[in-house]
């Protein structure tokens, strides 16, 4: 008896986190996994309509679309907020004055408020009063409707030259929003590249140094191999991170939001309408779990096609 009370005692220990992570993890899940073989409005289950709701998503064209833009999304974000915030975690890893001043600047806007940071970047995409359109106007462009322009960016660079190109690219609604995802979560990845620098040992540099190795040789032989973990980590929790956006599109692009025509409409914010706006929430729960095949399936992939090239040594 002893033995087995020596065997379960760990457990004991654990159960109240279990319990915890169960309740409200677990249970919500199998539950709206119920709820999305519903037709489930405001009164509770109306009808079983089995596979019926995930059918009709995937033969909506405005599913498609919102799948679409959050593609280019996360395009725009993904490897943006990985090239510069790794740029900069090497500049702040250096001996430079005022270091500690400079990475709390680059951290304020992670706990910063998604409502401020919304605020004011709409105030600097403001037509008529921004920052932005000012900003260009300096140099004799003429301003940008950035929030409320459905045309795609490169459809609207290639007519600057005159040039008929096919592919329309992101609305430049979606590329502001994109602009601010990547700044406001920019200091996040780079305190976790600045960490994954204080954990490659010295003596490697002090050798690149004893061997004449320029910095581009360092960087490319010592820094970027070491930091495979890290950029590893940092490329899967962006992404799923650009994939579940929500806040941008509700409080930058509307009303309503997901305007201009759509091109702003992600498929959290497609999910979100349909199951508050239309109340159709066995509906909106079916786009929750196709959403989580969809990272799943890409997390997968990314373990597959970059995890054997990290290295842990």
């Amino acid at each position: 008896m002893k033995k087995i009370f020596r065997f379960l005692g760990p457990y004991f220990y654990l159960l109240p986190a279990f319990l915890i992570i169960f309740v409200f993890r677990f249970l919500p899940m199998i539950y709206a996994f119920r709820v999305s073989f519903y037709k489930w409005g405001m009164g509770g289950a109306e009808k079983f309509v089995a596979l019926r709701n995930y059918s009709t998503i995937l033969k909506d064209s405005s599913f498609w679309q919102a799948f679409g833009n959050t593609i280019y999304f996360s395009i725009g974000v993904v490897p943006t907020s990985l090239l510069i915030s790794l740029f900069i975690a090497v500049l702040l890893h250096q001996k430079i004055k005022g270091v500690r001043f400079f990475r709390t600047i680059y951290f304020l806007p992670v706990i910063t408020s998604v409502i401020a940071v919304s605020m004011v970047w709409k105030w600097i995409y403001h037509p008529q009063v921004g920052l932005a359109n000012n900003i260009l106007q300096l140099f004799g462009v003429k301003g940008f409707n950035w929030l409320s322009e459905w045309r795609g960016i490169l459809q609207m660079f290639f007519a600057f030259l005159r040039v008929n190109f096919p592919i329309k690219g992101p609305s430049l609604a979606l590329y502001s929003l994109i602009i601010v995802s990547v700044w406001k979560g920019l200091g996040y990845n780079i305190i976790l590249f600045l960490a994954g620098l204080e954990n490659i040992p010295g003596q490697y540099y002090e050798a690149a140094k004893v061997d004449g190795a320029t910095r581009w040789q360092v960087f490319r032989h010592i820094t970027w191999p070491l930091l495979s973990p890290t950029t590893f980590f940092v490329l899967i929790m962006t992404t799923i991170v650009s994939f579940q956006m929500f806040a941008y599109v509700w409080m930058m692009t509307g009303p309503p939001a997901g305007g201009p025509l759509g091109t702003t409409n992600v498929l959290v914010y497609y999910l979100f309408d349909h199951a508050f706006n239309f109340t159709r929430y066995g509906y909106g729960t079916a786009v929750a779990f196709i959403l989580f095949i969809i990272i799943l399936i890409l997390t997968l992939i990314q373990r597959k096609a970059v995890e054997r090239k990290v290295f842990y040594g």
